[in-house]
C-alpha cells in the first residue's frame, strides 16, 4: 500500500486526447467512437464540442458504460494505466463505413482501445479510401497500437505509420519486424530520449525537448496528434514534451504557437 497520494478526475481516453490535441494544433478534427449514456458521456461530448471537434459520429449506447481509466503517477511524472473499455468496444462496421464515407478523412489515427478487430477494420477502410474514386484526397493511416494486442498482426500492412513507445515496440518484435510485416514506417517514442523514425531501411533520431515535466500521461497522445497534423517527428517531439507540464492528459496540451516557440528556442 502506498499512501499520501492525491486524487484528481479528468476527461481522457487516447482517442479523445489525440482529437483534442490535434484540434488545438489547428487541425480540422472529427471523432468516431462510442460512449455510454452516463454523466461521463455528457461531459465528454460537451468538452469535444467546445474544442470544435465534429462529434456527429460519436454514438451513445445504453448497454455499456463510458470507457474509464485509472492512472497512477509517480513522483517522477511517470505513469501506469488500467483501462475499463466499456462502450469503446461497441463501434460497428456499419458505423465506421458510414463515418468514413461522410467525412472523407485525409488522415486517420486509430488506437486499440476500440479493440483490435474494429481497429484493423478502420485501417483497412482507410486504405480502401485511397483507391476510391470518391475520395477527395489521399487518406494517410496512422496507428498507435495501444494497449498491446499480439493476437493478429494482419493490421500492420494497412499502416502508413505505426507510432509506439519503446516498450510497445519491443512487444511487437521491434521496429524492423513491424516493417517486415508491411508497415511503411515506424516511429518509436523514447520519452526524454526523443524518438526514432524507421523508414526505407534507415533510422533517423529526433531529440526531445527539456521542459518541467510533471505528468507524462498525455505525452504520447500529444505526440501522435502532432505527427498526424504535421507529418514532422521533430514537431511531434516538441508537442509531446509540452504536454507533460501539468497533471492530466489534456491540461497542458499545446497550441501550434506553443510548439513552434519551443522549436525556435
Amino acid at each position: 500500500t502506498v499512501t499520501n497520494g492525491r486524487f484528481t478526475q479528468a476527461l481522457g481516453g487516447k482517442g479523445a486526447n489525440q482529437a483534442s490535441a490535434a484540434a488545438l494544433l489547428g487541425a480540422e478534427v472529427a471523432f468516431v467512437g462510442c460512449t455510454g449514456t452516463d454523466e461521463y458521456a455528457d461531459a465528454i461530448r460537451a468538452d469535444l464540442r467546445a474544442r470544435g471537434i465534429n462529434i456527429d459520429h460519436l454514438h451513445a449506447v445504453s448497454d455499456a458504460a463510458t470507457g474509464t481509466a485509472l492512472i497512477n503517477v509517480d513522483s517522477q511524472g511517470e505513469n501506469t494505466i488500467a483501462v475499463a473499455p466499456g462502450a469503446n468496444r461497441c463501434l460497428s462496421e456499419q458505423q465506421l463505413r458510414q463515418a468514413f464515407a461522410e467525412l472523407q478523412p485525409e488522415v486517420l489515427i486509430v488506437g486499440f482501445e476500440i479493440g483490435l478487430e474494429v481497429a484493423a477494420l478502420a485501417l483497412r477502410i482507410g486504405q480502401e479510401l485511397k483507391a476510391s474514386e470518391s475520395q477527395l484526397g489521399e487518406c494517410r493511416t496512422i496507428c498507435n497500437p495501444s494497449p498491446i494486442d499480439l493476437s493478429d498482426p494482419s493490421w500492420i500492412a494497412d499502416c502508413d505509420t505505426i507510432i509506439v513507445n519503446q516498450g510497445e515496440a519491443d512487444a511487437y518484435g521491434g521496429a524492423a519486424e513491424l516493417l517486415t510485416l508491411g508497415a511503411t514506417e515506424v516511429l518509436v517514442t523514447k520519452g526524454a530520449a526523443g524518438a526514432e523514425l524507421h523508414h526505407g531501411g534507415k533510422v533517423r533520431a529526433f531529440s526531445s525537448y527539456t521542459v518541467n515535466a510533471i505528468d507524462s500521461t498525455g505525452a504520447g497522445d500529444s505526440f501522435c496528434a502532432a505527427f498526424a497534423a504535421s507529418a514532422d517527428p521533430a514537431f511531434a517531439c516538441a508537442a509531446g514534451a509540452l504536454a507533460t507540464r501539468s497533471v492530466g492528459a489534456r491540461a497542458a496540451l499545446p497550441t501550434r504557437a506553443d510548439v513552434e516557440a519551443l522549436l525556435r528556442a
